[in-house]
């Protein structure tokens, strides 16, 4: 029986056959077979497996035999903090905040549910409990709210610009200044429905970031957002011509990304500092460096290292 399903916001500026297996929970190559069978297509315009799907898409479905299965838990997110008010996890790529339209993978929410997490059930049906998200593709420390107390606190520490969020991203090139602000508006942009970009158009978007180490091709940079807009650092970055290493949507180069093993974007939530919503005690959590990233960081640092100067006598 056919059915229909809007393309989810965490697959947007996917290949379709990427999105398809996602959505399933199917390998890639049977994502592949049932793209070019016509057994999964496009419903409101042709796509080929290798069609990149874009926000409005619809993706029909019209397979005999459906896996139905019940959302996977992320079982390496691992919690950093938790009281009775919030849960601190780091979370790993590939993990959604909330569940989706047509998302089958893991996410934040149902796999601290899963695990007999209490969420306040305050929030939108679905994202209940949650006063900030990662995508999909970044790594790192989210938090989410347990008690009524927390979720109404957080909620106005965060859209106050209360909590200090803190990243740390890999950029193209090496930086001019050791330390700066980007302030550019961002908003959609107009060649594209997922992409975004500086435009006067756009909402008030403030980064500021300190360099942490160069390795000449690359440079690591320490970064606090004043404001917290879609894809903003991501944005901001490519914007002054140093786009993240592993981001070709925002004008990486690929060959780079593939030389250091990197298949996401390297960005990730390094600490997250807030006043407890109850205690009112300035609360700091830190993480580390997922594998994948850190992989990236050794290959730069071996490629850049001094050698050995030979001693003679």
């Amino acid at each position: 029986m056919s059915r229909i399903a809007p393309a989810p916001d965490a697959l947007i500026g996917k290949r379709f056959d990427v999105a398809v297996s996602k959505m399933l929970g199917i390998s890639r190559a049977k994502a592949a077979e049932l793209v070019e069978t016509s057994q999964v297509r496009g419903f409101n315009r042709d796509m080929a497996k290798s069609s990149i799907l874009m926000d409005g898409d619809i993706v029909e479905f019209d397979i005999a035999e459906e896996r139905v299965e019940p959302e996977p838990v992320a079982e390496d997110m691992a919690v950093v903090y938790e009281d009775d008010d919030v849960v601190v996890v780091d979370k790993p790529v590939g993990v959604a905040a909330h569940a989706s339209a047509g998302w089958t993978g893991p996410t934040v929410l149902g796999s601290l549910l899963q695990r007999g997490v209490h969420i306040t059930s305050m929030g939108a049906a679905g994202r209940q409990g949650i006063v900030s998200r990662l995508d999909v593709g970044t790594s790192g420390l989210m938090l989410v709210c347990k008690s009524d107390l927390a979720y109404k606190e957080m909620r106005r520490q965060f859209a106050e610009h209360e909590v200090v969020k803190t990243y740390h991203a890999l950029v193209q090139g090496n930086l001019k200044e050791d330390k700066a602000t980007i302030e550019a508006p961002i908003g959609r942009a107009k060649v594209s429905d997922f992409r975004f970009t500086v435009t006067p158009t756009g909402k008030e978007a403030i980064t500021h970031w300190d360099v942490l180490e160069r390795f000449g091709e690359a440079t690591l940079v320490k970064i606090n957002l004043e404001t917290g807009r879609t894809h903003q650092i991501r944005v901001h970055f490519s914007s002054i011509g140093h786009p993240l290493v592993g981001d070709p949507m925002y004008g990486a180069n690929p060959v780079m990304a593939k030389e250091l093993g990197l298949e996401r974007q390297w960005l990730h939530a390094m600490q997250l500092e807030f006043r407890h919503p109850r205690t009112r005690v300035w609360t700091t959590v830190k993480s580390h460096y997922p594998a994948d990233l850190q992989h990236a960081l050794d290959s730069l640092e071996a490629k850049h290292a001094t050698p050995p100067v030979n001693s003679l006598g």
